[in-house]
């Protein structure tokens, strides 16, 4: 047995692990700053597929000196092979194109606020696989792109990603001007830290019936505040107002 060769091809991976992990991160740092400052969406799903570039650069450049094989050779049964393996990946492939896709045309993007199938949060990343979205109560919902390539999703702009409502039913003889100013002044002052200080909250009537107005009161609040937390806030503040109808005991 050679030892003096042996050592040879283990001290030449050694190497070329090295080198090849030192490219990587180093690209892996570039891509990420000219993703950043370019138009098109930073998603781990172009890093990973430099990454993986690089990484068989590096494993072609290992074959022959450390293992005897020719590259060209591997390179030939490696095309024979991924048709075999094209009919078991079938998924992943579609995956990889649907992400793509998704990121090149722009269809979404990481930092975009989307509802899909009734569930709804901030993109936070798009892979070689699969579309992550995050609500705001942190749970994260896992699709995989070629599914989210062919569901309808709606994707919100910065005036509603961050709006919900309470509402209210105001007594038909009550002031609407009046108690808009009103319940506009306590529930800002209700928010406090969870609003978004961009918008105002505001207030709209829908309509009217026995029992009296009907109201909205539209709140916006900030990305990382649950819905519930400001509605709470806002429903205890304006509980027992005189100028709130008793339904109830219309009814009665």
């Amino acid at each position: 047995m050679d030892w003096t060769a042996i050592v040879w091809k283990v001290v030449y991976l050694a190497v070329a692990a090295a080198v090849t992990l030192v490219v990587d991160r180093g690209v892996t740092r570039v891509t990420r700053r000219v993703l950043d400052a370019s138009s098109i969406p930073s998603a781990s799903i172009f890093v990973n597929i430099i990454r993986g570039v690089i990484w068989a650069f590096g494993l072609l450049s290992v074959l022959e000196p450390v293992f005897g094989i020719k590259a060209t050779a591997f390179v030939a049964a490696l095309g024979v092979t991924s048709v075999v393996l094209s009919f078991g990946l079938q998924d992943t492939v579609s995956n990889v194109f649907s992400g793509l896709g998704l990121m090149l045309g722009k269809v979404v993007q990481p930092g975009d606020y989307v509802s899909v199938g009734g569930f709804e949060g901030f993109v936070t990343d798009v892979n070689w696989r699969s579309t992550i979205v995050r609500d705001r109560l942190g749970n994260d919902q896992v699709i995989p792109n070629s599914v989210l390539n062919k569901t309808a999703f709606t994707r919100k702009g910065a005036s509603s990603l961050g709006c919900c409502g309470v509402e209210v039913l105001v007594r038909p003889d009550a002031d609407l001007a009046r108690v808009s100013d009103e319940v506009a002044r306590l529930a800002t002052e209700a928010l406090g830290e969870l609003a978004d200080d961009a918008f105002e909250v505001g207030v709209t009537f829908s309509g009217f019936d026995a029992y009296g107005t009907h109201g909205t009161v539209w709140l916006h609040v900030r990305p990382d505040v649950a819905f519930g937390t400001a509605q709470d806030r806002v429903t205890r503040v304006l509980q027992g107002r005189p100028w709130l109808a008793d339904a109830a005991g219309a009814q009665e």
